[in-house]
């Protein structure tokens, strides 16, 4: 588990399962403004989602998790 790739790799979809949790969350409570807070968290979701998706095919392709 030294690997840094590795490391950044999952925080970075620890991070996607984190923002999801936390959009659901907002969404099943409700009240007032939980719909915008709510689509907020989950464009903020799409975005790291897209940045592990780009990184963890960016460091198969370049073979940086390679020893």
């Amino acid at each position: 588990m030294d690997n840094p790739i590795l490391i950044i790799g999952a925080v970075l979809c620890l991070i996607v399962v984190v923002i999801l949790v936390l959009g659901l969350g907002t969404f099943a409570k409700g009240g007032e403004g939980s719909s915008s807070r709510s689509n907020k968290l989950m464009q903020l979701r799409l975005i790291f989602q897209a940045l592990a998706v780009i990184f963890i095919i960016g460091a198969a392709y370049f073979g940086l998790g390679a020893k």
